[in-house]
C-alpha cells in the first residue's frame, strides 16, 4: 500500500530524515518506535505532506504522491492522528468529526459519525459540549475518530498514548487492533513501544534519520539489542 525509498527531509540546514526506506502492506499494523529525536514525527507529516521532503519517494497503491499537497492525499486516503490531539477546542465534538469529512461529498457521513460514536461512547454522550472541555484521552479518541471521517485506507497515529492513564491506553490500543479488523491499515508511531510492538504485524526502529533495525512485532520485542537499547529492557 505505502511504499517509502530514501526518504529525506529537514528543519533548515538541519536533515532529520536521512535516507528512510520502508513498506506498509494492506491491512498491517506497522510501528514506528525509537528514541525522541529519532525523526518518527517527522517522518509521519512528510507522508501526509506538511513537512516538505528534500529528497526520495514516497508512492501509495502504486501511485508517487511525494508531489501532492496534504488535501489530495487525504483525498487518495491517507489521514493522520497528530501528536497532541490537535482538537479544533472552541468547537463542539460533533463539528470535529465533520471537519474531519470536509473533502466528502456522499450521504455516508451521518452514518459514519454514528460508527465513532460507537467506538467511542463517551464522545456521543458529549457530542455538544466544547472539544476543548474534554479531557486527555477523549481528545485523543476524538482525533482518531476525526481522522477516521475521512474514510482512510491508511490511517498514520501518532504518539495516541502520549499522557495517559494505562487503562485508557489499553482502550486506545484495542481500538487500533479493532480498525485494523475492520480492514484499516495503520502506521503507528508510539513511545510505549513494547505496547505498540505487541499489537503490530511489523515494525521499524528508527535511530537518528535512519532505519536501525525492522522486523517482524514479535521479533523486534524478543531481539536483546531492541530490548536493551529502546525498550528499557535488560
Amino acid at each position: 500500500m505505502l511504499e517509502v525509498r530514501d526518504l529525506r527531509s529537514a528543519y533548515g540546514r538541519i536533515e532529520v530524515l536521512k535516507g528512510i526506506s520502508l513498506e506498509v502492506r494492506s491491512g498491517e499494523i506497522v510501528a514506528l518506535v525509537g528514541s525522541n529525536g529519532a525523526g518518527k514525527t517527522t517522518l509521519l507529516r512528510t507522508l501526509s505532506g506538511v513537512q516538505p521532503m528534500t529528497g526520495g519517494e514516497i508512492r501509495f497503491k502504486d501511485q508517487r504522491i511525494d508531489r501532492l499537497p496534504p488535501h489530495r492525499r487525504v483525498g487518495l486516503g491517507i489521514t493522520q492522528s497528530p501528536e497532541g490531539r490537535q482538537v479544533f477546542g472552541p468547537l463542539t465534538v460533533e463539528d470535529n468529526l465533520r471537519l474531519g469529512a470536509y473533502r466528502r461529498r456522499d450521504r455516508e457521513i451521518d452514518q459514519d459519525r454514528d460508527r465513532i460514536f460507537a467506538m467511542f461512547p463517551v464522545l456521543a454522550e458529549k457530542r455538544h459540549l466544547l472539544a476543548g472541555g474534554l479531557s486527555g484521552g477523549q481528545q485523543q479518541m476524538l482525533a482518531i475518530g476525526r481522522a477516521l471521517m475521512g474514510r482512510p485506507s491508511l490511517l498514520l497515529l501518532d504518539e495516541p498514548s502520549l499522557g495517559l492513564s494505562p487503562l485508557l491506553v489499553d482502550q486506545i490500543l484495542d481500538a487500533i487492533v479493532s480498525l485494523k479488523n475492520d480492514g484499516i491499515t495503520v502506521l503507528l508511531v508510539e513511545q510505549n513501544a513494547s505496547a505498540a510492538l505487541a499489537i503490530a504485524d511489523r515494525g521499524y526502529v528508527l535511530e537518528t534519520g535512519k532505519v536501525a533495525y525492522s522486523g517482524a512485532g514479535a521479533a523486534l520485542l524478543a531481539d536483546p539489542q531492541v530490548k536493551a537499547a529502546y525498550l528499557g529492557i535488560a
